[in-house]
């Protein structure tokens, strides 16, 4: 091959310079972009943060200001929160972050602090009575067929909330057979198999409502959410109570309104401290989960069945796709062997059910 024929091909001695130099600045540019890529513990800063400031949220979500609701909001909603661990993990894995990874350590460590003990079944053999509650829902299509349900449950002590004046008579007629005692006190009811005394409403400071304070008794009775009654049990007298607390509502400007339901826990958990049998149960919707610091006076005083019976977190509502519990059974003075949701009915809550034992 002549000069002129390298020179035209690019093969002379230049060329091969040129193409040895190109080469050499490539690795040292590839050099110089690996010396400078962060290590793993530098890697991912944004995401350790976020683990952080999620562990740091549930563990002191006592702390967080319940001005406009936003601290009953959270605890209502807190086992979820560990629905984020998972999704801040697979950051960090792809990041190969081990800084994000290790600060993950916090959030998991508070979260199995505080419902881990739910994820076993804490239930065992025995049990002396049957306890139930269910807030049938006003609009429940069918109070025949719920009414049918829950007799066939095995409870032996049936609470039921939110019974219209239109719904009452089918839900006697439907559990007449199995239970013949029961009280209806406005729109809660109680109904035992066993003689029942003592039954009247509890003030827990509803609502006044469109008539105000001057609305006749009779009308009041009909917005009472509340009851107090004894059960005569083999194992001695119980008392029981049920509650329908206010409803929480999400409302632009005023954020996750509870002031309903936080007076009428107040009230209730008053009428519980005055109770001079030792021996107490509490049944009904609640319109809160127990982490809920409005529930504070309450728990003081009574221990959740599913708390130290269930097994999981036994989500009430909704019933299509039950994402908290906040239909309760509280006791003090007895014991929960057992605690579980039943089948959903006509209504959108599920019923809750616990075994109890002198």
């Amino acid at each position: 091959m002549t000069q002129l024929d390298r020179a035209e091909t690019g093969q002379g001695s230049a060329g091969l310079r040129d193409t040895g130099s190109g080469t050499w600045r490539a690795r040292i540019r590839r050099t110089i972009r690996v010396g400078s890529r962060p290590g793993p513990w530098k890697r991912g800063p944004v995401l350790a943060a976020l683990a952080l400031l999620l562990g740091l949220l549930m563990l002191l979500h006592t702390k967080i200001t319940d001005y406009g609701g936003l601290g009953s909001l959270v605890e209502t909603f807190l086992p979820w929160f560990g629905l984020f661990v998972p999704v801040l993990l697979a950051g960090a894995l792809r990041r190969r972050s081990a800084s994000a990874v290790v600060a993950l350590l916090l959030p998991v460590t508070v979260w199995l602090s505080l419902f881990g003990g739910l994820l076993r079944d804490k239930s065992r053999p025995g049990g002396d009575l049957i306890v139930a509650s269910h807030n049938v829902g006003a609009d429940n299509p069918d109070p025949t067929g719920t009414a049918r349900d829950l007799a066939a449950s095995g409870a032996d002590v049936l609470a039921l909330e939110e019974i219209t004046p239109q719904a009452k008579p089918l839900y006697e007629q439907g559990l007449a057979k199995t239970y013949p005692y029961h009280t209806v006190q406005g729109t809660v009811g109680l109904w035992s198999k066993v003689p029942l005394s003592d039954s009247g409403p509890v003030d827990i400071k509803q609502d006044a409502g469109p008539l105000g304070d001057t609305k006749p008794d009779a009308v009041k009775m009909t917005y009472n959410r509340a009851l107090r009654t004894t059960v005569a049990t083999e194992q001695g007298s119980l008392a029981v109570y049920v509650a329908h607390l206010g409803s929480v509502r999400v409302l632009p400007g005023t954020g996750f309104w509870t002031d309903s339901r936080d007076r009428n826990a107040k009230a209730l958990a008053e009428a519980v401290a005055a109770e001079p049998n030792e021996r107490v149960v509490l049944l009904g919707d609640l319109n809160g989960t127990m982490d809920d610091r409005a529930f504070d006076d309450l728990t003081s005083q009574l221990h959740s069945a599913q708390d130290e019976a269930g097994d999981g977190f036994g989500f009430s509502y909704p019933a299509k796709f039950p994402v908290a519990r906040i239909d309760q059974i509280l006791l003090r003075g007895v014991e929960p062997t057992s605690s579980w949701v039943l089948p959903a009915t006509g209504s959108d809550h599920l019923p809750v059910a616990a075994r109890i034992s002198w």
